[in-house]
């Protein structure tokens, strides 16, 4: 199982809790394999070239329907060089604030930034990341005259944050958890579809005016070379919800702010179709120069 994120991240821990289980059911090991880097472009082309018998498999994320919008041109097809297996993991991205800050709600912080149009400063972490790409089109669909500041990752972030040179922040709700329980930061909204309970007093974005039907969500899944058997395909896709259901599984998961997902093949193909084309549309619109 190729991973394009570094050792030790949710997504890495995610695979590997996952592919553990997995591993049982198919009654051989599952290794992993970290390459970071080029936004998953390297390992995207590792598994794209394998040979299609079911034994190389790739991490596929939100950056694999991003790089098809954010690179002049791509060694593979992000839609056509891989057999969709399944949605493995969601991760909520949602809207924070300083502990200090005077805005308490969402509602709060949109109308200071419409009656101070350029003042607000919107932090994220990196350029074409899923939490950079998901602001751009909040400040786009809240119609609001706002900087969307990117930083190099979540601890620049949140001393960006912390330290008043932003007034908001987008990013993935799990690592800060630590942050909004120590009172160091609050979250007043929840980009996704769906209220979770582990974020009390939220909001959903899609709840203000002008903004229904938003709804944005990191996610994680499996996906084969291209032209892997059926067969293969659909034994992966069963061996994966067979762990995604084990009670050790799910542990672990929650453990890690993780929300496990399973998803049949057509549908993870639908979810990537469709996110290739928001996410291409965001990117031009917000006039990032392609990479």
């Amino acid at each position: 199982m190729v991973v394009p994120f570094g050792a030790g991240g949710v997504a890495d821990l995610t695979a590997r809790t996952v592919a553990q289980k997995m591993s049982e059911g198919l009654g051989q090991p599952i290794v992993i394999e970290n390459k970071p880097g080029a936004g998953g472009v390297v390992a995207g082309e590792t598994v794209a070239k394998a040979d299609p018998d079911g034994h190389t498999l790739l991490l596929m994320s939100n950056g694999t329907a991003v790089s098809a919008g954010l690179f002049k041109t791509l060694p593979f097809d992000p839609r056509k060089d891989f057999a969709p297996v399944t949605l493995l993991a969601q991760f909520d991205l949602g809207i924070l604030v300083p502990e200090a800050s005077p805005h308490k709600t969402l509602s709060d912080l949109l109308a200071w930034a419409r009656a101070h149009p350029g003042q607000m400063n919107l932090g994220t972490i990196n350029i074409g990341s899923t939490q950079h790409l998901a602001a751009e089109l909040f400040r786009s669909q809240a119609l609001l005259s706002a900087q969307v500041v990117p930083y190099n990752g979540t601890p620049a972030l949140i001393n960006a944050l912390r330290g008043g040179q932003v007034d908001a922040a987008v990013e993935i709700l799990g690592p800060v958890k630590p942050q909004i329980q120590a009172k160091a930061m609050r979250a007043l909204a929840v980009m996704g579809e769906a209220p979770h309970a582990e974020w009390p007093g939220t909001v959903l974005v899609s709840s203000q005016p002008g903004l229904a039907g938003f709804n944005v969500a990191s996610w994680n899944a499996l996906a084969a070379p291209a032209k892997t058997p059926a067969a293969v395909v659909a034994r992966l896709n069963q061996e994966a919800q067979k762990a995604l259901n084990h009670p050790d599984v799910k542990k672990r998961l929650a453990a890690l702010n993780v929300t496990g997902q399973h998803s049949s093949s057509e549908q993870l193909g639908r979810l990537l179709d469709t996110e290739i084309s928001r996410w291409s549309e965001v990117i031009q619109k917000a006039g990032l120069p392609k990479q």
